[in-house]
């Protein structure tokens, strides 16, 4: 495995962790009275379009999933439509499992569904980068040793890292602590939010002291 590749994978994690915490200060210069916790909502929709706009044009940058084959035109902007909806739908998906576990159905669905997206973008927007609008190769990313390369499998680790962050953000809404964070979705969005950012720590540091271990073949 090069350690150049792996020396990419670290600078672009870093630089989508940067984003995140640029994401809560900067806006601030901005916009009178911004607060991560006072106008969260806005906070969400900030985060999720620098990160996904960071995360798509370091794709374009990096190229880490470059195919052989060139694509015309016509079916490149094919491809764009198709993660666009994917993406659309992936928000709807997330909207749907995260009312069945208990967020509100009619109130704050503008609460749930910026959620949404920011899940969404911390986890499909990265499958749509590296694997394409392809359910066959995402499913096969997240079964056993389904990895191909270190990108996929650091899609792996910021994957759960963002769900299981969001998971665990749930666990202190129905305490009667009376805390500001603990409206919805505020703990739930953040626990993402470092969830999100522990695995773009973990990923390259893990895939660096396990290379040795790690075979990646094509299939």
């Amino acid at each position: 495995m090069k350690e150049v590749e792996i020396r990419r994978l670290l600078v672009a994690n870093l630089l989508c962790a940067l984003s995140i915490v640029l994401t809560a200060v900067v806006p601030s210069f901005f916009l009178e009275g911004f607060t991560v916790l006072g106008t969260h909502l806005t906070w969400l929709c900030v985060c999720s379009v620098c990160v996904g706009t960071l995360n798509v044009i370091l794709h374009l940058v990096l190229r880490p999933s470059q195919s052989p084959k060139r694509s015309s035109f016509a079916q490149k902007i094919s491809r764009f439509l198709k993660c666009c909806i994917y993406f659309f739908m992936s928000c709807i998906l997330f909207h749907a499992i995260i009312v069945l576990y208990g967020a509100p159905l009619i109130e704050s669905v503008t609460e749930t569904f910026l959620f949404a997206v920011l899940l969404s973008t911390f986890t499909a927007l990265q499958c749509l980068c590296i694997l394409g609008p392809n359910i066959q190769a995402w499913i096969r990313v997240f079964s056993k040793n389904g990895a191909m390369s270190i990108w996929e499998s650091s899609l792996q680790i910021t994957t759960v890292c963002s769900i299981l962050g969001a998971w665990f953000g749930a666990f202190p809404i129905p305490l009667d602590w009376d805390r500001p964070w603990q409206v919805w979705p505020i703990s739930c969005s953040l626990g993402a939010t470092f969830g999100y950012m522990a695995g773009l720590i973990i990923a390259p540091l893990w895939i660096h002291w396990n290379r040795k271990q790690l075979t990646y073949k094509s299939r």
